[in-house]
C-alpha cells in the first residue's frame, strides 16, 4: 500500500494544479512578435538544512582513532564478501555452513576481522587475567610476600630508584589523564550535540514540508506559464499581417522594389528632362540676345574700320610707307572683330519640350505610387485571406487550455499530498514527544560515561595525591622506620590506587572491548564506505534484494528492473539539487513531453497552416498609362539634339580677340602715323571698341544673368545628353523588370507565401515547443528539487557516525588508553609505595670494632632476625646483642663497611 502511495505522491507532486487556467493566467505580456519567449523563475522553496558538520578540535582525536582503526584494520572494504552474505541473508551459511563456499566466505569473514579479533582476545584475556592477578597478588601480600613485607633492605642507589619511579609513574599517570580527558571529551562532545541533532531533524522535517508545500506551487507555475505561449500565439495570430504578410513582402521586396525604383527614376528623369529643356531654351535667348547686340556693333565698328582703311591717304599716293604698312597690318586684323560663340546659330528646343510636356501630361508618379500602395497592401491582403485560420488556432487554443487546466483532475494529487503532509506532521510531533526520553537516556548514559570516567580519575587522585605526598614528606637523612606521617600517606594512597586498579581495570576494558567491537565495526563497514560510495556499490549490486530485479529500485516502484535509476544515481541527482522527477526517472512513467504534445495539438495547429492558400494576383504593379508614357518619353526627340554643337558654342569665349588688347595695339600703330584726319578717325574706333568692351563684353563675362545662362545651359544640354543616351534601351530594360516583377507576384508569389507561411507555423508551433522544453527542463532541473532526501542521508551519516560513532569510538579509545596504562601503573605505584611508606623494620648497622650486635627475634624488639635460610650470620652471631631500641631507637646510621 505504501508503495502505491508513494507513486501517487510522486505523480501528484508533478502533476498538481487544483487551480483553473482561467483563474492563474496572467496577463498578456509586453512580447515581441516572435521569438524567445521569457516563462521566467519557477518559485524555489528556502531549504534551511545544512548537512555539514566540522568537528572542530575534538576532529583531531577522531582522525587519531580513525589512523588506529585502520592500524588495526587495514584491508579493504569487502564487497563481494558483504554482497553475498546480504544476498543470502545468512540463511544458507548458518544452516549449510559445511558447504565449501560458506567455509571460503567465514574465512573471509575472519580474516577482515582479524585486527578486531585479536583485540577482542586481548581484552578479555585483560578482563579474566587481571581480576585473578589481583586476587593472587592480594594474597600473597597478605603472606608478607609481594612487598607484603613491612621492611626495605637497604640500597646505595635508593634515591636514584625513589627519583626513577616517581617519574615513571608521573609520566604514566599523565598518559592516563590524557586517555581520561580523551573519553570525557567524547562523552561532553556526544551530549553537546544532541541539540544539534535535535536541529538537524527539525530542518529535514521542515524542508521535507517545504518540499510538499512548494512543490504543487512549481507545478501551478509551469501550467500557468502556458498563458505566456498563448498569449504570444495570439499575438502573432493577430498580427498575421505584419508577420506572414509582412514576411511576405520582404521577399517578394527584392525584385519589386528595384523594378518600381527603375519606374521611379524614369518618371523623375522625365522630369528633369522637361526642366532641362526648359532651362536651355530660357538660356538660349538669354544669350541670343546678347551674342546678337555685341555682333551688331562689331559689325559697325568693323565696317567703319574698312571704310577708314581705305581713305587715299592710308593707302593713295599721297601716304608715306609707314603708314601704308600700318594700314595693311590694321586692315589685316579685322577679321578678329567678330563674336566667337554664336548662340543664333543653334537650333532651339521647343520641339522636344511641347513632346515631353505631352508625356508629362500623364502622371506617371502617381501611377508608381499606387503600384507601391498595392504592393505594400500585401499583410492587409494576407490578413484578410488567413482570417478563418486564425478563428480556428484561436478556438483551439481555448480548447488546449482546458486539457491543461485539467492536468490535476487525472491523479488523487491533493489527498497524496495532504497524507504525505500529515505523516510529516506526525513523524515530528512524535519525534518531538521523544526527546525528553531521548536526553533521560541521554543523562543516564551520559552518568555511566562519567563514572567510568571518574574510576579512572579516583585512581588518579590516589596516584597523583600520593606522588604529592611523598615527594613533600621526603627527608634523605630519615630512615624507612622514621619515614614522617606525609610520606607514608603517600605510599599508602600509591597502594589504594593500586587497589582501586585491580578492581576497575577489568570493568573499564569490559566496557572498552564491547565498544571496540560495535563502534569500529560501525566505521570501517558503515561510515567509511559511505564516504567512499563503497556502499551504494553495495546496495547497487544487481540481483541484490530480489534475483529477477537488476536494480531494486525501479524494480520495487516501476517493476522494471533494467530502468538505469541506483540508489548512488538517486542520491548524486538529489545531492546537486536536481528534481525529483529527473532523480527518480519518472519520465518512464509519466512522460511530460509526449502528453504536453498530445495535449497542446501541436499537429492540429500545423495541419491548419498547412492547408492555407495566399493569392497575390490582385496586386498591380504598373498600369498601362505608365507603360505608355515610358513608351512616349523613348519618342520625344531629345536624343535628335545636337548636343556637340550646343556644348562647342557654350564652351567658347565672346569675342575671338581680346577687344582691349586689340584697342590697345591699334591705338599704339595709330601714334605711329603722322597726324591728321586719319589718325584722328582711327582712335575714335579705338575709343568705340574700348566702350564695346566695357559696355556688352565685360557683363556678357562678368553678369550674374550671363554666367547663369550659360552654366545653366551646360548643365541642362549635359544632362539632356546622358537622359537621351540610348534612352530606348533604358525604357525597354525597365518594362521587362516591371514586368518581371508582376510575372512574380501572380504566378511564382504562391512558392514565397509557402515557404513563409511554413515559416510563419514554425514560428507558432516553436512557441509550444519552447513551453514544452521550458516544462521539461523545469521538471528535470528545479521543480521538486530533491535536496531534503540527500540531506535525510547526509543528517543520518552525520548523526549516527559523527556525533555517535566517532563519539564512542573515541571514548573507548580514551578510557583503553586508560586501562593499558594501568598495568605499569600498578607495577610503578607497587614499587614506588616502598621508598614512602614508612616500614617496621630496617636494616640497622653499627661500627663492627666498637658495637657488637647480635640477632634479635621478630616481635621482641622489631628488628630484622638475620637467617639466611636457616643459616645463622656468622658475623652477626659472633657480636654480642644490645639494647638496640634504648641505643638507636626506630633509626640506624647505615654501616661504614668497605664493601657497601
Amino acid at each position: 500500500m505504501w508503495k502505491t502511495g508513494l507513486l501517487l505522491l510522486f505523480w501528484g507532486l508533478l502533476t498538481s494544479s487544483e487551480l483553473q487556467q482561467e483563474a492563474t493566467e496572467p496577463e498578456p505580456r509586453n512580447q515581441p512578435p516572435s521569438g524567445k519567449l521569457d516563462f521566467g523563475y519557477v518559485p524555489q522553496g528556502d531549504y534551511k538544512t545544512l548537512a555539514y558538520y566540522e568537528p572542530g578540535v575534538i576532529g583531531i582525536l577522531f582522525h587519531m582513532v580513525h589512523a588506529f582503526l585502520y592500524v588495526v584494520q587495514p584491508n579493504p572494504f569487502p564487497e563481494d564478501l558483504v554482497v553475498k552474505v546480504a544476498k543470502d541473508k545468512f540463511g544458507a551459511i548458518q544452516s549449510e555452513y559445511q558447504k565449501p563456499e560458506n567455509i571460503v566466505l567465514t574465512l573471509q569473514a575472519i580474516y577482515y576481522e582479524t585486527g578486531f579479533m585479536v583485540c577482542a582476545v586481548l581484552g578479555l584475556l585483560f578482563i579474566v587475567l587481571l581480576p585473578l592477578v589481583g586476587l593472587f597478588f592480594c594474597l600473597c601480600r597478605c603472606c608478607e610476600n609481594c612487598g607484603g613485607e613491612m621492611h626495605q633492605r637497604q640500597r646505595k642507589n635508593a634515591d636514584c630508584q625513589r627519583g626513577l619511579l616517581t617519574t615513571l609513574l608521573f609520566a604514566t599517570s599523565l598518559i592516563i589523564t590524557a586517555g581520561v580527558l580523551c573519553a570525557y571529551a567524547a562523552n561532553q562532545n556526544l551530549s553537546s550535540q544532541l541539540e544539534g541533532m535535535k536541529r538537524l531533524v527539525s530542518s529535514n522535517l521542515e524542508d521535507l514540508q517545504t518540499f510538499a508545500n512548494e512543490t504543487p506551487t512549481q507545478i501551478d507555475y509551469l501550467i500557468a506559464q502556458y498563458a505566456t505561449a498563448k498569449y504570444t500565439v495570439i499575438s502573432d495570430l493577430d498580427n498575421v499581417g505584419p508577420l506572414l504578410g509582412g514576411n511576405i513582402h520582404v521577399e517578394l521586396g527584392t525584385e519589386v522594389h528595384p523594378a518600381l525604383d527603375g519606374v521611379l527614376r524614369m518618371a523623375g528623369a522625365m522630369r528633369e528632362t522637361k526642366e532641362a529643356l526648359e532651362n536651355v531654351s530660357v538660356s538660349l535667348e538669354v544669350l541670343q540676345e546678347a551674342t546678337g547686340k555685341l555682333h551688331f556693333n562689331l559689325s559697325l565698328v568693323r565696317s567703319s574700320l574698312n571704310r577708314t582703311l581705305n581713305d587715299p591717304g592710308c593707302s593713295g599716293e599721297d601716304s608715306d610707307a609707314t603708314t601704308t604698312q600700318l594700314c595693311r597690318s590694321i586692315h589685316s586684323s579685322l577679321a578678329q572683330l567678330h563674336v566667337s560663340a554664336n548662340f543664333t546659330r543653334l537650333p532651339d528646343v521647343n520641339n522636344q519640350l511641347e513632346s515631353v510636356n505631352q508625356v508629362l501630361k500623364t502622371d506617371l508618379s502617381d501611377i508608381i505610387q499606387k503600384g507601391f500602395s498595392s504592393f505594400n497592401d500585401t499583410p492587409g491582403m494576407v490578413s484578410d485571406q488567413m482570417r478563418d485560420v486564425v478563428e480556428g488556432a484561436r478556438g483551439l487554443l481555448d480548447v488546449i487550455s482546458t486539457n491543461i487546466s485539467s492536468f490535476s483532475k487525472v491523479f488523487p494529487v491533493h489527498s497524496s499530498l495532504a497524507n504525505f503532509t500529515n505523516f510529516i506532521i506526525h513523524t515530528q510531533s512524535k519525534i518531538e514527544d521523544s526527546y525528553p526520553e531521548i536526553d533521560q537516556i541521554d543523562f543516564y548514559r551520559w552518568i555511566c560515561c562519567t563514572g567510568l570516567c571518574c574510576m579512572v580519575v579516583l585512581i588518579l587522585a590516589f596516584n597523583f595525591l600520593a606522588i604529592l605526598c611523598g615527594t613533600m614528606g621526603y627527608d634523605k637523612h630519615a630512615s624507612p622506620t622514621t619515614r614522617g606521617c606525609v610520606s607514608n600517606t603517600g605510599g599508602t594512597l600509591l597502594m589504594a590506587g593500586v587497589g582501586f586498579s585491580f578492581l576497575f581495570s577489568w570493568i573499564l576494558m569490559g566496557v572498552v572491548t564491547a565498544t571496540f567491537l560495535v563502534g569500529g565495526n560501525v566505521e570501517k563497514l558503515v561510515c567509511e564506505p559511505f564516504h567512499t560510495k563503497e556502499l551504494f556499490k553495495v546496495l547497487d549490486t544487481p540481483h541484490l534484494v530480489n534475483p529477477e530485479w537488476r536494480n531494486f529500485i525501479p524494480g520495487y516502484m516501476y517493476n522494471d528492473s533494467d530502468l538505469d535509476l541506483t540508489v548512488e544515481n538517486f542520491y548524486s541527482n538529489c545531492k546537486n539539487n536536481r528534481s525529483l522527477y529527473s532523480a527518480m526517472r519518472l519520465d518512464k512513467v509519466f512522460n511530460v513531453t509526449t502528453l504536453l504534445n498530445s495535449s497542446l495539438y501541436t499537429k492540429e495547429v500545423a495541419k491548419m497552416f498547412d492547408s492555407v492558400k495566399i493569392d497575390l494576383r490582385g496586386i498591380v504593379l504598373l498600369e498601362s498609362e505608365g507603360k505608355q508614357s515610358l513608351i512616349d518619353f523613348s519618342e520625344t526627340g531629345i536624343a535628335e539634339i545636337n548636343y556637340a554643337a550646343y556644348l562647342a558654342e557654350v564652351n567658347k569665349g565672346v569675342t575671338l580677340v581680346d577687344l582691349l588688347s586689340y584697342a590697345n595695339e591699334l591705338e599704339a600703330q595709330t601714334d605711329l602715323m603722322p597726324k591728321g584726319p586719319l589718325q584722328t578717325s582711327l582712335k575714335g574706333h579705338t575709343n568705340s571698341l574700348r566702350q564695346i568692351h566695357s559696355q556688352l563684353v565685360i557683363p556678357m563675362e562678368q553678369a550674374m544673368k550671363y554666367v547663369r545662362a550659360r552654366s545653366t545651359l551646360n548643365q541642362s544640354i549635359r544632362l539632356l545628353e546622358r537622359t537621351a543616351s540610348d534612352l530606348p534601351n533604358k525604357i525597354t530594360d525597365v518594362l521587362k523588370t516591371i514586368e518581371a516583377a508582376q510575372y512574380l507576384i501572380s504566378q511564382n508569389a504562391t512558392h514565397v507565401a509557402i515557404q513563409e507561411t511554413e515559416k510563419y507555423k514554425q514560428t507558432i508551433v516553436g512557441y509550444f515547443r519552447q513551453y514544452i522544453e521550458w516544462v521539461r527542463t523545469s521538471l528535470t532541473m528545479e521543480v521538486a528539487a530533491c535536496k531534503p532526501f540527500s540531506n535525510i542521508v547526509d543528517t543520518v551519516e552525520i548523526v549516527a557516525c559523527s556525533f555517535l560513532v566517532d563519539s564512542l569510538n573515541t571514548f573507548w579509545f580514551g578510557l583503553g588508553c586508560c586501562a593499558l596504562f594501568l598495568l605499569p601503573s600498578i607495577i610503578l605505584s607497587v614499587k614506588l609505595a616502598k621508598f614512602y611508606r614508612r616500614m617496621d623494620t630496617e636494616d640497622v648497622y653499627d661500627d663492627i670494632e666498637t658495637i657488637p650486635m647480635k640477632t634479635m627475634e621478630i616481635g621482641n624488639n622489631g628488628y630484622h632476625n638475620e637467617c639466611l635460610q636457616g643459616i645463622q650470620n656468622p658475623v652477626m652471631t659472633s657480636i654480642p646483642a644490645y639494647d638496640t631500641m634504648t641505643r638507636f631507637p626506630r633509626a640506624s646510621a647505615p654501616p661504614r663497611h668497605i664493601d657497601w
